[in-house]
């Protein structure tokens, strides 16, 4: 079904008599945009790091460990956000004076996070010796476990990591989360790479308090790093977040970016002068996620961190070889699961639990990920580690993953071996014998805690537009702001008649459109891109589109992408 986000009255009006673009301040408003102030990218508007809980212990102990030329380790995670909070740590704490390096967990032989295994092996880091100070970046705040590992072991620990805590925190020296108890920092969706950037911004000023080396360290030069992080991760795009993405797609834009992060560009063939956060999100990012699915996370940090541009193409080159890979197996485990799907119509399950003995570990959320969004239902896909299920679930709005995953452990005790994560996505580890009792109780789960009315899906769009309005000043005006999750890219909805169509690429549809409303001429056609449509499209549609410039050969025009469509008849 179409709907029509709201439009606030007050707010569309307001942000028109700043000048904006009129179909801009509508889109906005919808957004819950209520002035343009909420639109400024000045750093200066940046929230105070003094808001965020622990950042001033978390100061205080790394401005003590530098004085001391304490050894420091970075506790990376194998996600783009945890790579790219460990080369904002990494090359953060070294402009400011730091001994430190990283260590990344392996998703195949140690887990995720700081657990015991990884504090032995950070006891002997094979360049930095056994270090002072543990950080953990992206990860720690479930880490119970390896947190008193980290204290027997005579090392202190700061904890940096943006994920739900659990039912007691582990012990620390400092923790800064703003999602753990007692925070009232406004921007609770912040990445953990913007958790990372925010200590350092504090370790700043404390540096600075003590006239020490590093008060000065010009730390918006990471901000790049933190746009990218901030986008791989799919955490909602509030001010914050969205002013501090501006600024890392400025210095891209720019050429300033790290020279891995340009490499990342050329490898995909995409120009750093006109980046966007769909180039960070669909490009760049699934470049560095497939080092930690596939291989050594290790390779993505390494390409981040090197400052010598021949290191970063030969990185790059290896993280796109890794993709290509990775695309093909999920490719054959999306297919694997379509198969297994067909004998039971999805629409009758409310949650979709699937697994195959053959499945690879490192990809089972991009499949949960694909077939949430072809079935609209919250999606777990579990591939087997030993004796147990390791496994990632996707979810829609209105299913809160994690709280699902919470009453299910307390139903059956003895299934999960562990689980985290937040609302969207989940990861947990199962025993093997306790699949099916899983599958039941967490189908239980997600009807006790959800409305059923979260699985008639619905198409939010911002309202119906007249495809000849898409001209260059309203692309224009629409590419100003920074759009992604829960800031969604504007679309608009038409009816059209279908003039001509012809099949182009794998899988794509070519269409030349008229407003349906618009009388009966071929005038006012416009033509329109329908990706990963194999079948024609009826002779009348009901579609919802945006606009986009079609550049080739240096020339341009404006045609139609169409997201979704259905039959009007």
């Amino acid at each position: 079904m179409i709907v029509d986000r709201a439009v606030p009255a007050a707010a569309r009006l307001a942000l028109e008599q700043s000048g904006l673009h009129p179909i801009l301040a509508r889109v906005l408003a919808a957004r819950g945009v209520r002035g343009p102030e909420e639109l400024s990218t000045d750093l200066a508007g940046m929230l105070s790091p003094a808001l965020l809980k622990g950042t001033d212990e978390a100061a205080i102990l790394l401005a003590d460990a530098i004085e001391a030329e304490a050894a420091m380790l970075v506790i990376a995670d194998y996600d783009c956000d945890g790579a790219t909070a460990c080369a904002v740590a990494v090359r953060g704490l070294r402009m400011m004076g730091a001994r430190v390096d990283y260590l990344v967990p392996n998703r195949f032989e140690t887990g995720y996070g700081l657990t015991p295994e990884i504090v032995a092996l950070a006891l002997d880091h094979p360049r930095l010796g056994s270090p002072d100070l543990l950080i953990t970046v992206d990860n720690g705040i479930a880490s119970v476990d390896g947190a008193q590992a980290a204290q027997d072991a005579g090392l202190a620990l700061l904890i940096t990591d943006h994920h739900l805590p659990g039912p007691a925190l582990p012990l620390a020296d400092a923790i800064v989360n703003p999602n753990a108890g007692g925070c009232t920092f406004p921007s609770k969706a912040i990445a953990g790479v913007g958790v990372m950037f925010y200590v350092l911004i504090a370790l700043r000023a404390e540096l600075r308090r003590r006239s020490l080396h590093g008060g000065e360290a010009p730390l918006a030069r990471l901000l790049d790093l933190v746009a990218l992080g901030t986008v791989a991760d799919v955490v909602r795009l509030d001010a914050n977040n969205r002013l501090m993405v501006a600024q890392g797609l400025s210095r891209i834009r720019s050429g300033r970016a790290q020279p891995g992060l340009l490499a990342l560009f050329a490898i995909a063939g995409r120009e750093p002068r006109t980046a966007s956060a769909q180039d960070l999100g669909f490009t760049v990012g699934p470049r560095i996620n497939a080092a930690g699915r596939l291989a050594d996370m290790s390779v993505g940090i390494e390409c981040l961190l090197t400052d010598d541009p021949a290191q970063a193409q030969h990185l790059a080159a290896s993280l796109d070889a890794i993709n290509r890979q990775r695309r093909e197996v999920e490719r054959t485990m999306q297919e694997e699961a379509l198969t297994s799907l067909a004998e039971t119509p999805a629409p009758e399950r409310r949650v979709i639990v699937l697994s195959d003995p053959g499945w690879h570990q490192g990809v089972v959320g991009l499949v949960a990920g694909k077939l949430k969004e072809r079935f609209h239902r919250p999606v777990v896909a579990l591939a087997p580690a030993g004796e147990t299920y390791r496994g990632s679930g996707r979810s829609i709005p209105g299913v809160h993953l994690r709280d699902c995953l919470d009453l299910v452990s307390k139903r059956l005790p003895n299934a999960i071996v562990r689980f985290g994560g937040h609302a969207m996505a989940a990861g947990l580890t199962l025993r093997t014998e306790a699949l099916e009792a899983f599958r039941t109780a967490l189908d239980q789960a997600v009807a006790d805690l959800s409305d059923p009315a979260v699985f008639h899906r619905q198409h939010e769009t911002d309202g119906e537009l007249d495809p000849a309005l898409a001209d260059d000043r309203l692309i224009d005006a629409l590419e100003g702001p920074v759009w992604g999750q829960g800031f969604a890219v504007p679309s608009f909805h038409s009816e059209f008649q279908v003039l001509a169509q012809r099949a182009v690429g794998t899988g794509h549809l070519k269409l030349t459109l008229r407003n349906a409303r618009s009388g009966n001429t071929r005038s006012g056609s416009i033509d329109a891109i329908w990706f990963g449509r194999a079948e024609p499209a009826p002779d009348r549609l009901h579609a919802i589109w945006q606009p986009v410039r079609n550049t080739w050969q240096g020339r341009s025009k404006i045609e139609l992408q169409i997201l979704h469509a259905e039959s009007a008849g």
